[in-house]
């Protein structure tokens, strides 16, 4: 069943196994990613790892095309780039080629919501039913994803509080993770992630129809059942979608303008949005499910469900954007709230959505834990510690990654389009190969040569 198999991709995440080799610290430190004899290799030789991986999963038919784009601190950004926007397409692709990035939205609610508490509009630790009344005395399930009956309901011992939405430590349940009653429940109440598409069948099995607007999501996501105790572990989830109503309330804006105004703009991400302007079709990319290996278009740049003004600007998984625009979201974290010459927000802003918030009250097996490895979590993406300690980010359905890792300033983003995003393991394979090539550069570029 594809909600399953969905939750897996969530669950398994095996590009987790990898992370601890994108802290690849005493490269990006020592080496000089600038200077004449830098600039005159092409992006291809500087990460011939990459552009390999990029060149094979396009040759093999994979995927229809695939962007990858990599910084190191405040400098330019390389582009690897392969393929056509849709199979048997003659649109190439580039920078500026826009994909759906699902997930990868996260981390920019995530930030949205830090800024309000930078403003002093919010607080981490506000109890929600402070901003949305209707989540106070929240009912939870004793039985994880049982049934919806009095019996197997209890009262939340504690409120839901901003720090649990950024964290995904609610206890909110999630279309694509539950399989038992909640997931009905959640579809009757349109608490869907967002439209894959607008065939029926599609969008169906994706979750059904959502909510016509933020504030009858947050209502009806008030009226469910709670599916863990706040607090006590990671469970992905809406959290993220129900920050942009919290961050409506807060602020007095829409949530589409308050993203606009204060970090599209200002970040200089001009092709990233809700929706996709009839005029930008033809750099719009093709979506793909595969079917016993087989990919079958889902949504296409022409009739896409992305040239509809969407329901609600979904904060968990609705933004469509480019390799461009995503890097300049990870340069101005890399530059702790500052990209070029303009102020975004404040560095502790940035700082404090990029830590570990995970509440003191999880449960010791309550972490965010892959492969044996455990991870912290800040706003709305995985936080690396240890080994991995300055890594921030998060990936995206369709097989994208955004990940910078703000001590070494090195900053990677890949965007394709295949569904479900476990049939191959490219967010696995996409940091290994950045790590193989940093690894690579810091044995064998000539120090002198500059």
């Amino acid at each position: 069943m594809l909600n399953q198999s969905v939750s897996q991709s969530v669950s398994r995440r095996t590009m987790l196994r990898s992370s601890a080799m994108i802290g690849v610290g005493a490269a990006a430190a020592t080496l000089p990613f600038s200077g004449p004899a830098f600039a005159r290799e092409s992006a291809a030789v500087r990460w011939p790892t990459v552009a390999n991986l990029v060149r094979g999963y396009v040759e093999r038919d994979i995927v229809p095309c695939m962007v990858a784009r990599i910084g190191l601190g405040q400098g330019e950004a390389d582009t690897i780039a392969a393929g056509t926007r849709t199979f048997g397409g003659s649109g190439g692709v580039d920078e500026d080629t826009l994909f759906r990035i699902y997930s990868m939205t996260k981390p920019i609610t995530g930030l949205a919501t830090v800024m309000l508490i930078d403003d002093g509009l919010l607080e981490l630790d506000q109890p929600l039913a402070d901003v949305l009344p209707a989540f106070a005395n929240m009912q939870v399930q004793r039985q994880y994803d049982g049934p919806i009956t009095r019996d197997n309901l209890e009262p939340a011992v504690r409120p839901i509080t901003i720090r649990h939405l950024l964290t995904h430590t609610a206890g909110l349940g999630y279309t694509i993770v539950q399989n038992g009653p909640i997931n009905a429940a959640y579809r009757a109440n349109g608490i869907v992630p967002g439209k894959v598409s607008n065939m029926a069948l599609a969008q169906e099995i994706f979750g059904g129809a959502p909510a016509p607007s933020l504030a009858d999501f947050a209502d009806g996501l008030a009226e469910l059942p709670l599916v863990y105790q706040p607090g006590t572990r990671w469970s992905y989830s809406v959290g993220l979608d129900l920050l942009g109503r919290v961050i409506e309330v807060a602020s007095g804006q829409d949530f589409a303008s308050f993203l606009e105004d204060r970090i599209f703009t200002p970040c200089g991400m001009t092709s990233t949005g809700f929706r996709v302007k009839r005029e930008d079709v033809q750099r719009f990319t093709g979506n793909y499910f595969l079917l016993g290996g087989i990919p079958v278009p889902i949504d296409l740049p022409s009739s896409s469900v992305y040239l509809d003004e969407p329901a609600f600007p979904f904060g968990g998984a609705g933004l469509v954007s480019s390799a461009r625009d995503y890097d300049r979201f990870l340069q101005m974290l890399a530059g702790r709230g500052v990209i070029e010459d303009t102020q975004v927000t404040s560095a502790a802003a940035v700082d404090l959505a990029t830590s570990d918030l995970f509440p003191e009250t999880l449960a010791s097996n309550g972490r965010f834990q892959r492969n044996g490895r455990s991870f912290g979590f800040g706003a709305g993406g995985l936080v690396g510690t240890g080994e991995t300690e300055g890594l921030f980010g998060w990936f995206g359905a369709a097989g994208t990654v955004g990940l910078v890792n703000k001590r070494w300033g090195l900053r990677h983003t890949l965007m394709t389009q295949y569904m479900p995003v476990d049939a191959y393991d490219v967010q696995g394979d996409f940091p290994l190969a950045v790590a193989n090539d940093m690894a690579r550069l810091a044995r064998n570029w000539p120090r002198s040569v500059d």
